[in-house]
């Protein structure tokens, strides 16, 4: 325990150390694959107003036919639920908004489970499309800033399904995050040094599970 903590703490201010003299450090996290015709899309909940837009726009160019939504956990849903209190989850506001934009109600595939991380996202969506032989290529959308680490998260994660899913990033366009001159801001800075954090987590520890 003591040398992983050890190769942790020297990871970190390698990072620390490389993310604050690189400029370049914000676009590697946006990780953009060329876009082509996906069995479905795949939004990963957070910022809800950037990834639907984004979403939409590729169902609506005839990209994907199907628009996968994980249920994710809300603190005290269930018991504000349990006291009466009409909320719909995030999930549901989600698949609400994907809808108002035009896209079928049909079409629109909100998945249980309660998820609390995007690697929680991953194994739903996993064991959702394992007995879907139809359903192999997917269009992963999420806030421009997430792209890079959600891609390695459900890269790690697909590799134990039973069969091949082919996989494409598509950040938002619509995400307020610049890239070329994250230094600039201090939102930006925060952005990039947490994203690098959960990257270095991921990598030591989670992708291990």
């Amino acid at each position: 325990m003591n040398q992983r903590i050890f190769i942790f703490s020297t990871f970190l201010l390698f990072v620390i150390v490389y993310v604050g003299g690189c400029r370049m450090a914000g676009l590697w996290l946006v990780k953009k694959d060329d876009i082509i015709h996906a069995d479905g899309i795949v939004v990963l909940m957070g910022s809800i107003s950037d990834r639907i837009l984004q979403a939409a726009d590729l169902y609506q160019s005839g990209l994907a036919d199907l628009l996968f939504i994980v249920e994710v956990e809300m603190d005290g849903y269930e018991e504000l639920k349990a006291r009466g209190a009409d909320i719909i989850s995030s999930s549901r506001q989600a698949g609400n908004t994907a809808i108002a934009l035009g896209i079928p109600a049909e079409k629109v595939i909100i998945l249980p489970g309660g998820a609390q991380s995007t690697q929680q996202e991953a194994m739903i969506i996993r064991e959702y499309i394992a007995n879907k032989p139809e359903i192999d290529t997917l269009l992963l959308v999420t806030s421009a800033h997430h792209m890079r680490r959600a891609y390695m998260i459900f890269k790690n994660t697909l590799r134990k399904s039973q069969k091949d899913i082919c996989l494409y990033c598509i950040p938002s366009s619509y995400t307020d995050f610049n890239a070329k001159k994250w230094w600039k801001s201090k939102d930006g800075i925060e952005i990039v040094l947490l994203e690098y954090l959960k990257l270095m987590n991921f990598v030591l520890f989670e992708s291990r599970n």
